[in-house]
């Protein structure tokens, strides 16, 4: 049987589909993004319904396209008992995610300074392919910061004491096992906390806009209360030490599934038995990964505060620069779901997908109870982004998983064929939006053009009922890794 619409914005693509799906397919999307998904999405969400040990549905958001393995906003979840783990459905870059600063700042206060705040910022922030960054660790101290997370930032007076609570997880995942990471990881991790990175990660300075079906009284419980209001987005993640853990266990992975006895159509989704030794070995290899990356973007966060407070000529506390919330795009986590009327622990994967919990989920700081957890999509740099809030019915639908950013339509290399780096600058200045790169190539491969439409595809999981609209994010100035 073909795939199938079974609801508003919801296709089916049942088990018959391919030799081998233990459960059905599910794509999130839009007629028109429908009509658009490319052919990898479908084959590898299909393959990804093989797995073994996989619950409910094998989800793909509406941001989704062709990636590692999983398709880039791929969502599936795993029974411990008889479930496997796979770095293909996590990423080489463990814990790519996204935090956001709010300020008390205007447009009109910010505006007049904006070359020298995106300047110092691209001063004081490393980006691009291999930098490293101001905070200098010997290996015993890298460990402990592998272990804690965000809260080793909190010790060494990289954070504020009001941060942890505003990170997924208080920026921390358990069990993080730094004797499971490859020497090689840790000397290119060594080096490279509080750098950008390269690739679509970015810094961005933004301005808030109400659409007509934006909640207003949610976005101020969140600190966002005008039209106008400058925040801060940052986008980056684990950087060389993630995508090495990811590198040393797909490669491993292959003598684990012939002594599991476990196929897969794909080799890219190498994996291993959740409570086997290796699967333990590589959870506690990808917690280390993911702490690190809740710690990159901590320290950046401190970069931020001390440049706008060089700038602008106040502390950053006067300036209100707290922490609104920072997510995880790239992990799997253990969590619980009613399966079949019962409570059951499940590793869910995201890959290119953000975790949704709705309001009262006793696993959101309390800050969140009322509104739900945010949740923050990045656009792309010329059209803009969204703040969100996770729902109940994402928890009962797409095991708490809503949709990443915008997605990509084309490859960096059809973008570089397409528009020079410079002429982007260029035309980016015009339309108000400052720009600094670490490479034009790197710049023209984030072209606008290369990315869905980030209000089409926010607008269907607002639809679905996955998530809901809080505020769109205007970019004012950029910095591209």
């Amino acid at each position: 049987m073909e795939p199938s619409k079974i609801a508003d914005y919801i296709w089916e693509i049942p088990r018959d589909f391919k030799a081998g799906m233990r459960v059905t397919a599910r794509v999130i999307a839009s007629d028109s993004l429908w009509a658009g998904m490319d052919e990898g999405v479908i084959n590898q969400i299909t393959n990804v319904a093989c797995l073994p040990g996989i619950v409910g549905h094998a989800w793909c958001m509406p941001d989704g396209h062709w990636g590692y393995g999983f398709p880039i906003g791929g969502v599936a979840a795993f029974d411990t008992e008889v479930g496997i783990i796979s770095p293909g459905g996590i990423g080489f870059d463990i814990n790519c995610g996204v935090r956001m600063i709010k300020t008390d700042l205007t447009i009109d206060e910010v505006l007049p300074k904006q070359k020298q705040l995106i300047d110092t910022l691209f001063s004081n922030i490393p980006a691009g392919v291999g930098k490293s960054g101001f905070v200098r660790l010997n290996r015993p101290e890298f460990e402990k910061l592998l272990i804690s997370g965000a809260a080793w930032c909190l010790s060494n007076g990289y954070a504020w004491d009001s941060d942890l609570d505003h990170i997924e997880q208080k920026g921390k995942l358990p069990d993080a096992d730094p004797s499971a990471v490859s020497e090689r990881a840790y000397k290119r991790g060594l080096s490279q906390i509080g750098t950008l990175g390269s690739g679509n990660h970015y810094l961005e300075i933004q301005s808030v806009k109400f659409e007509d079906d934006c909640d207003r009284e949610t976005a101020g419980l969140l600190g966002i209360k005008a039209e106008g209001q400058v925040v801060i987005m940052v986008h980056c993640g684990s950087r060389g030490f993630g995508h090495q853990i990811g590198t040393d266990y797909l490669q491993s992975f292959g003598a684990a599934m012939k002594k599991y006895g476990i196929q897969t159509n794909d080799r890219e989704l190498a994996c291993a038995p959740i409570n086997s030794p290796e699967g333990k070995s590589y959870y506690g290899a990808m917690a280390c990964a993911a702490n690190s990356a809740f710690a990159n973007r901590q320290v950046i966060t401190d970069g931020i505060r001390k440049s706008f407070s060089q700038v602008i000529g106040k502390p950053p506390e006067r300036m209100g620069m707290h922490l609104v919330y920072d997510v995880a795009h790239n992990i799997a986590k253990f969590e619980d779901y009613i399966i079949d009327g019962k409570s059951k622990k499940l590793l869910v994967h995201r890959k290119g997908a953000t975790r949704a919990f709705g309001p009262g989920n006793p696993n959101v700081a309390e800050a969140f109870r009322k509104t739900g957890q945010p949740v923050l999509v990045g656009g792309s740099m010329q059209t803009g982004s969204y703040l969100l809030v996770g729902t109940k019915k994402a928890e009962e639908l797409t095991f708490g998983s809503t949709l990443h950013g915008a997605g990509r339509v084309m490859s960096r290399a059809q973008a570089k064929k397409r528009v020079r780096g410079s002429d982007l600058q260029r035309t980016m200045e015009q339309e108000g939006i400052l720009v600094r790169a670490a490479s034009f190539a790197g710049l023209a491969e984030e072209a606008g053009f290369a990315y869905k439409n980030v209000s089409e595809v926010v607008n269907v999981v607002n639809a679905v009922g996955i998530s809901r609209k809080v505020a769109r994010l205007l970019p004012i100035a950029n910095i591209k890794g």
